[in-house]
């Protein structure tokens, strides 16, 4: 198991934005990753994708990085941000808007607006 944390430490420290997900951001694999891809997508965030179908360890490893038991599972600047229903509400909220912006990540302010807009 140190071998997947190491992986998934690597991977989360070493990119701004970092989204575990079933399947890659252009062909998401269940409907809770579609969502969170599709909100980054949308808003033109540069991420990075991990599929953990393709691999077991990562799949129960990062579970067990988070605390967390659910994937996806999305990383600002190293930090667990939460799965999909957190990133919807802060999506919805303007506060994925705000933590990007506190962290220096560059995403499409009128898109994260229709978002909203769209689901107001």
């Amino acid at each position: 198991m140190t071998d997947a944390k190491t992986r998934i430490d690597e991977i989360v420290k070493s990119n701004d934005v970092v989204l575990y997900m079933k399947g890659t951001k252009q062909m998401p694999q269940c409907g809770f990753s579609q969502r969170v891809a599709g909100v980054l997508n949308y808003m033109g965030v540069d991420y990075a994708d991990v599929n953990v179908l393709s691999d077991e360890e990562i799949r129960q490893g990062i579970k067990d990085y988070s605390e967390w038991p659910t994937i996806p599972q999305l990383y600002v600047k190293g930090e667990f941000v939460g799965g999909c229903d957190i990133i919807t509400e802060m999506t919805l909220s303007g506060e994925l808007d705000q933590l990007f912006d506190q962290n220096g990540v560059s995403y499409n302010k009128d898109a994260a607006e229709k978002i909203r807009e769209a689901n107001g």
